[in-house]
């Protein structure tokens, strides 16, 4: 089944035809194309410093001669371990110039986390900052593992002038102190002449290497090309809806190294030649502050992102005035957080879709007219999909029933690194195209707005009968006194699972764990009853901030 929405333009409500092409780049061929536009333009703001997209690019294409100067060739692997800081970018696009595959490493990895995916992705060289937990775990990832350099850069030159003078005088406990030798080199020691030769970089070259961790064993490297990046990019530009985009400043407070963020704040910004207002880390307080003074136009999220801020006290007292749309993915939108966060702040926010292996983004409500609240919105233009059957992913979904969502399209990734054999898994081929299977299951009305149901791997199996934990999850949530919810199945002799709540409550809730399961299985069918409401000061969450279900379930079961 194709959507029938995709060819049906009037029930498709992006600005840009669904049937629209874009153009396959290489990154730092997209990079440089807005660079040439307007040099001086704003490209990231941070903690009151202004980088150029000028700025960033010199600074990248000396990374890039610096690496080349050592060794890393084409198809080399650079990893960063980085947090929201400007070298982030000037690294990302300086290692794709180079010709290098750039490897995302997560900041709360562990040094076991670390060293598994620098042995498994093969990564030379890996770049930090001189914060004492991110130095600390490189170094000893440098030291255990065929790890070869470690580059470091650092936190104070990249403040403005006055900040970073403080944060060596007043702050030294949060600067790491670093053991300089042959394998350790500063930033500043690697970057090299910004006229050296660069290699030539196609749109067909492997561009990055995003690891996820799918639901059960180690995590899997998502080979993402740049075609696939550059174009979903582009995909994601043309969703928007106002005026000249490159007037457009996105609130950066996802951490770049998520697809997410990598894709909708970073390469989108730069295929729009929009502005980033970045953050280190989420943090309530910096993020008011930092929408307030650059005027942030967009912000994209996660929904503990836009729970966090409604908590605030400081929330009422900002100026949001500049907002034209909040964006939030990585997890379902609580009903009640989305009509909450709407009616407090005047800001519309939008639901969008999108996992690692699609580059990032796969669909999402339009910013501006028609849109359905708990569903995902229509597919990113030049985007296909099939629904497949929950059992036999070799057949179509019933007509009109919810199925297995299978993804085509230009952003679409390769397939997982030194992992040929997973192919059959995660691709089926329906007539001459291939598509990529989520384990979503979802369901899409007349109009073409996608609704994701459950995870397959999620569904409970209750005496035969398929319970899907976010039916239970959004039936419980609209109880007063509960703020966070995951459903898991538990084992049971009998019916071989059974569902089981995790919640935790709204400040000041007065309720107990018995109370509010009587309440929920009153509201329910027989078969998705829980047989506990478990109370916890708070839930797993993944490293954007997103309810993490596997977590729960490893710690549980």
């Amino acid at each position: 089944m194709l959507a029938d929405m995709n060819v049906n333009t009037c029930l498709y409500h992006h600005p840009t035809p669904w049937d629209a092409d874009f153009e396959p780049l290489s990154l730092p061929e997209m990079f440089e194309t807005t660079v040439q536009h307007d040099p001086n333009a704003p490209f990231l703001h941070f903690l009151g410093r202004t980088f150029s997209y000028q700025d960033v690019y010199t600074e990248a294409k000396r990374f890039a001669a610096g690496l080349i100067g050592r060794g890393i060739k084409k198809g080399d692997r650079v990893g960063l371990f980085l947090p929201n800081v400007p070298i982030y970018a000037s690294a990302y696009y300086g290692a794709m110039m180079a010709g290098a595959v750039v490897v995302n490493f997560s900041p709360l990895y562990s040094v076991e986390e670390l060293s598994w995916q620098v042995a498994d992705s093969g990564t030379r060289v890996l770049v930090t900052v001189d914060v004492p937990e991110l130095y600390g775990n490189a170094a000893e990832v440098l030291e255990k593992s065929e790890l070869e350099t470690l580059v470091v850069g650092s936190l104070s030159e990249m403040l403005p002038w006055i900040k970073g003078v403080a944060l060596k005088l007043l702050k030294r406990s949060q600067i790491a102190n670093v053991g300089w030798d042959a394998a350790t080199l500063r930033w500043s020691d690697v970057l090299g002449d910004e006229s050296t030769a660069l290699p030539a970089v196609t749109h067909k070259d492997l561009a990055l290497l995003q690891y996820t961790g799918g639901t059960t064993g180690r995590p899997k490297g998502a080979m993402l090309g740049h075609s696939q990046l550059s174009q979903n990019a582009q995909q994601i530009a043309a969703i928007n809806p106002f005026d000249n985009p490159r007037e457009e400043v996105f609130m950066g407070a996802l951490p770049f190294f998520h697809v997410f963020a990598n894709t909708a704040l970073l390469n989108h910004s730069v295929a729009a030649g929009a502005s980033i207002a970045m953050v280190p880390r989420f943090d309530a307080v910096q993020v008011l502050q930092t929408i307030q003074k650059y005027k942030t136009t967009g912000f994209p999220g996660v929904p503990t992102m836009f729970q966090a801020l409604l908590d605030h006290p400081n929330l009422a007292k900002t100026d949001l005035s500049s907002l034209k749309v909040c964006i939030s993915g990585g997890a379902p939108m609580p009903a009640v957080v989305h009509e909450k966060f709407e009616t407090t702040t005047g800001v519309r926010l939008v639901e969008g879709y999108g996992l690692t292996e699609s580059s990032g983004v796969v669909s999402v409500n339009p910013y501006a007219g028609t849109r359905k609240r708990g569903t995902i919105g229509q597919l990113v233009a030049g985007t296909q999909i099939v629904l497949l059957d929950k059992e036999d992913p070799t057949k179509l979904a019933p007509e009109g029933g919810p199925g297995e969502l299978a993804i085509h399209g230009p952003q679409i990734m390769r397939g997982y690194w030194n992992r040929p054999e997973t192919a059959a898994d995660v691709f089926v081929t329906r007539g001459n195209m291939e598509y990529l299977r989520t384990g979503d299951v979802a369901e899409m009305d007349a109009n073409g707005f996608l609704k994701i149901v459950d995870r397959i791997k999620d569904m409970i199996s209750v005496g035969g009968f398929k319970v899907f934990p976010s039916v239970v999850e959004n039936a419980i949530l609209k109880h007063d006194a509960v703020k966070e919810a995951l459903v898991i199945g538990v084992p049971e002799e009998y019916r071989g699972e059974v569902p089981r709540a995790y919640i935790t409550l709204e400040p000041d809730a007065d309720a107990t764990g018995d109370a509010i399961k009587d309440w929920l299985n009153d509201r329910i069918g027989k078969h998705e009853r829980v047989d506990q409401v478990v109370i916890r000061e708070e839930l797993p969450k993944t490293i954007i901030g997103k309810l993490d279900r596997k977590a729960l379930r490893a710690e549980v079961l």
